[in-house]
């Protein structure tokens, strides 16, 4: 049974399972800072899916309190966007990591941004592929010394912010694991927000990612809002989203109203896919059926 808005705390998102992440992983604060804002936003769990592709912040889905699908490398982008417009009433979160989402799952993410899906994407970017145990990934910095870069990554560094401001995102923000109330707040406004939401998490590899550390990351840390930033000025937004390493943005880039995919979509007008009639007879499902089967 449904619980009621009233009986719905940060508990009502535990999982039975516990995480299974490095201790001190980052992944911890993503996954507390997403159950704080299910709490504060007060949505049942029966209403919220969690779909995620592989690597070690894609086992999410298993930590948390509600509708769940572990998906294909790279591939959860398309699977949770299916899974939005078969159910536009569910609210569809997306977590995985930066070389899922970034590197194998690119072409996906940029098209979801362009269409301007209902759904918010949490991106744990900690600069290197963890579950297969510390090779460079998308993010890495370039000139860093990693298991498959020994010698220094001679490749750029990629700019998920700044993709996804061309790319057509409608909510582009950033968050920091070490600022897990602040990255509570910015996961809710992400979910609010009508549209694609990217949540572009530094969440820090404590095994194999020496150099992005929580200390690394504190020193250059600032918050937009205390910078009085217009998250509606597009351009704004794009400058801030090339500020790095000496200093790093949190907080909303960009915030802009545009129709959804869901709303101009004919087919969605009369509600949920799984909620409309088929419209067939029970001869013509019986003859259907049968010639499938």
């Amino acid at each position: 049974m449904a619980e009621t808005k009233q009986q719905l705390t940060f508990a009502s998102y535990k999982s039975q399972t516990p995480p299974d992440w490095c201790p001190g992983c980052g992944d911890f604060g993503v996954l507390n800072s997403l159950q704080t804002a299910c709490a504060a936003l007060e949505i049942d769990p029966s209403q919220l899916m969690v779909v995620s592709g592989i690597g070690c912040s894609s086992n999410l889905p298993g930590f948390i309190r509600a509708y769940g699908f572990h998906s294909l490398h790279g591939r959860s982008v398309p699977v949770a966007s299916g899974i939005k417009l078969a159910n536009h009433d569910m609210n569809v979160v997306i977590t995985g990591g930066d070389g899922d989402g970034y590197g194998i799952g690119l072409g996906h993410f940029v098209h979801a941004m362009r269409r301007n899906l209902n759904v918010t994407y949490i991106v744990m970017n900690n600069e290197i592929y963890g579950l297969t145990t510390g090779q460079a990934s998308p993010t890495t910095m370039k000139s860093t010394k990693t298991k498959s870069t020994p010698y220094g990554s001679i490749e750029s560094q990629l700019n998920p912010e700044a993709l996804a401001l061309v790319s057509g995102a409608s909510f582009v923000a950033r968050g920091f694991s070490g600022e897990p109330a602040h990255l509570a707040e910015t996961m809710k406004k992400a979910i609010q927000h009508k549209g694609f939401s990217l949540v572009d998490v530094m969440s820090p590899c404590v095994t194999y990612n020496k150099l992005n550390t929580y200390s690394w990351f504190r020193e250059r840390v600032y918050k937009l809002e205390s910078e009085n930033h217009d998250s509606s000025n597009f351009e704004t937004a794009l400058k801030k989203s090339f500020e790095w390493d000496l200093r790093i943005p949190l907080g909303v880039f960009y915030q802009t109203e545009r129709p959804t995919y869901e709303e101009e979509e004919g087919a969605l007008e009369f509600g949920p896919l799984v909620k409309q009639k088929l419209g067939l007879s029970d001869e013509d499902w019986k003859a259907l059926i049968k010639e499938t089967l």
